[in-house]
């Protein structure tokens, strides 16, 4: 099993700076992800109530960073 840990902002950007590669899943809900006028380029939107549908679309070459509100 993979290791789960927090990361903040600043630290994701430092990896980012750093050329590690990771990818970023959008777990917010229909609604949250709807209002939002900010969305990171690039992520994959996993809604929470799909997270089995939308396994295969996480890479499981890099460290993923899940993110909500």
């Amino acid at each position: 099993m993979a290791e789960v840990s927090r990361i903040t902002v600043d630290e994701a950007r430092e990896r980012l700076d750093r050329g590690e590669p990771l990818a970023f899943v959008d777990a917010r809900s229909q609604d949250s992800w709807s209002k939002s006028e900010t969305q990171i380029p690039g992520s994959i939107r996993v809604p929470p109530d799909e997270v089995a549908a939308h396994t295969g679309d996480v890479p499981r070459d890099r460290a993923v960073v899940t993110y909500c509100t």
